[in-house]
């Protein structure tokens, strides 16, 4: 096959995807409409706008700067909707039962908080939170539960963070278009001890809908197993992750 043939064949697919993803979404909100649930339809096309086709890093960090700063964030996102902060944080807790306010932890896409809270209100002490969105880290701040605060892209670049620094790090909500890439993982290993957690908890569908992670992320996960680099403790799918649809934990431990 020639390669315009290959790379036609790539396009045609990411566009069959990518319409079966609208029609999806479009079906989701008439649902919420039939049901005459207009703040879930505002939420759900909120959350659709930051995972749009073809967003890059750059927007996604302003967009959720823009989110942040219309104080309508946590709103959309709250528990009634939203549960990724609190499956990470029950989680860790499940790992990690003792001297939690000694682990360091660092919350990957921080975001508002959400996460750094509830681990705070589960005795954890040490928590640092990591952001593209300005925005984000400003909202984040007036918490009080982080130690540090990161304003940067979880990316395969290495970030100004010593090797081994963390006990665990989690992300809640942190995957999706233009969010953090597949190979992050190698970064993120780095930066989390041997010995330590790494919880990545995510939408389901994006492991197929978003291009950067279809036949991809799971395989990279098990090719870092494979070679000894973590090893994977568990993956568990979980429904009513935001609004109707599921979530997927993941959960390993560096080795």
């Amino acid at each position: 096959m020639y390669q315009w043939q290959i790379r036609l064949r790539r396009i045609c697919n990411r566009d069959i995807i990518w319409y079966k993803v609208q029609i999806m979404a479009a079906e989701k909100a008439k649902k919420f409409q039939q049901e005459g649930n207009q703040r879930e339809v505002g939420a759900f096309a909120k959350n659709y706008g930051a995972h749009r086709e073809g967003i890059t890093m750059k927007e996604v960090a302003n967009y959720y700067t823009e989110w942040a700063n219309s104080n309508k964030y946590d709103v959309d996102l709250g528990p009634d909707r939203y549960r990724g902060p609190k499956l990470a944080a029950e989680t860790l807790c499940d790992l990690i039962s003792e001297h939690r306010e000694s682990v360091r932890i660092l919350d990957i896409a921080s975001g508002t908080g959400f996460l750094g809270q509830e681990l705070w209100d589960r005795g954890f002490r040490s928590i640092d939170g990591l952001d593209p969105s300005e925005g984000m880290i400003e909202a984040s701040r007036k918490r009080n539960v982080y130690s540090n605060l990161i304003c940067d892209f979880m990316t395969e670049k290495m970030l100004n963070i010593q090797t081994d620094t963390y006990d665990a790090a989690a992300i809640a909500g942190g995957m999706g278009e233009g969010h953090i890439p597949c190979n992050a993982l190698y970064e993120m290993i780095r930066i989390v001890k041997p010995g330590g957690y790494i919880v990545i908890v995510m939408r389901e569908e994006y492991l197929e809908h978003v291009q950067d992670y279809k036949d991809r992320l799971e395989p990279l996960m098990k090719e870092l197993e494979t070679s000894g680099k973590w090893r994977k403790l568990a993956r568990k799918v979980v429904s009513n992750y935001f609004l109707q649809n599921n979530g997927v934990i993941f959960i390993f431990q560096n080795c």
